[in-house]
């Protein structure tokens, strides 16, 4: 279904600074600058009907894809952002042609602000990380990862509301070990682990305005207990440290959540002999990289 929407995006094979060797999945290039596109168009390609207009609320990344995905088959689109979004990314929103309203300080309240606009006839909302056709869109990086790269034994994935890990734990093996990364001041996943259940948290630091969720999905919280995926926090520091070094010796751009992944694989918190990471999102201003 998604074939003829969303790239099949490539490998990089590097040797980091500690000798370990790892494959990256750089998502990065994909449509509209991140993962969030398979999701989005998945959300929309296998809806009942087809809707008159998409509205989402978005931290920047989903919001660029839903309005890419409203641009490409010509749905009107608006999407809610909080006041810590990227203006990178509010800007690049406004280019897919949606229409952006910026309210709220975090995500949620971007959420809630959405729900009414959403109540409209023949208006679908699409979640950024807590629904099922969500997470089925963010899944098929996990098929195609492992399509390309078969011979892995991990897979090290950035975690925000946890759509894209949800995704990749429910669609790779259990042969395959699922990390999931966080920053400690966006430890959504940790906070559920440490309190046995989905807990709040106030979002804070580099990549906030992309791994920004209060809460961990209730999906993601399913899936990620049910295979007993690790938690693994990295500092601010550690990842953009991580980002610098992909523009340093790969000249790859990815935004601070982009690296937060690699940051955790760098450090030596993640071993394994055949190490996949995600390079989640490249929506960023590159400008302190030159």
């Amino acid at each position: 279904m998604l074939a003829e929407h969303v790239r099949r995006t490539p490998l990089l094979c590097v040797t980091l600074p500690n000798k370990i060797e790892a494959t990256l999945k750089l998502e990065c290039l994909q449509h509209s600058g991140s993962f969030k596109a398979r999701g989005a168009f998945w959300s929309v390609l296998s809806a009942p009907e087809r809707p008159s207009r998409l509205v989402a609320a978005s931290g920047g990344n989903h919001g660029l894809a839903v309005g890419y995905v409203g641009r490409a088959l010509g749905i009107a689109t608006q999407v809610f952002v909080p006041t810590i979004a990227s203006p990178v990314k509010i800007e690049a929103i406004k280019a897919t042609g949606a229409e952006v309203i910026q309210v709220g300080e975090n995500y949620a309240a971007a959420l809630a602000a959405s729900q009414e606009a959403a109540a409209m006839p023949g208006v679908l909302a699409l979640h950024a990380y807590d629904a099922p056709a969500t997470v089925a869109g963010q899944a098929t990086l996990a098929v195609e990862f492992l399509d390309q790269a078969p011979e892995l034994d991990t897979v090290v994935v950035a975690v925000g509301g946890g759509g894209l890990i949800a995704g990749v734990a429910s669609a790779l093996p259990t042969s395959v070990r699922v990390v999931g990364v966080e920053t400690d001041g966006c430890a959504t996943y940790s906070a559920a682990q440490a309190a046995g259940q989905p807990t709040q948290i106030s979002p804070r630091g580099v990549a906030a305005d992309a791994l920004g969720a209060s809460v961990i999905g209730e999906i993601a919280w399913r899936a990620l207990s049910a295979r007993s995926v690790e938690s693994i926090l990295v500092s601010d520091e550690q990842a953009m440290a991580a980002r610098r070094w992909l523009w340093d010796n790969c000249r790859i751009v990815v935004e601070p959540a982009g690296a937060v992944a690699l940051a955790a694989v760098m450090a030596g918190a993640v071993s394994g002999d055949r190490v996949g990471v995600v390079l989640c999102g490249s929506n960023t201003d590159p400008s302190d990289l030159v």
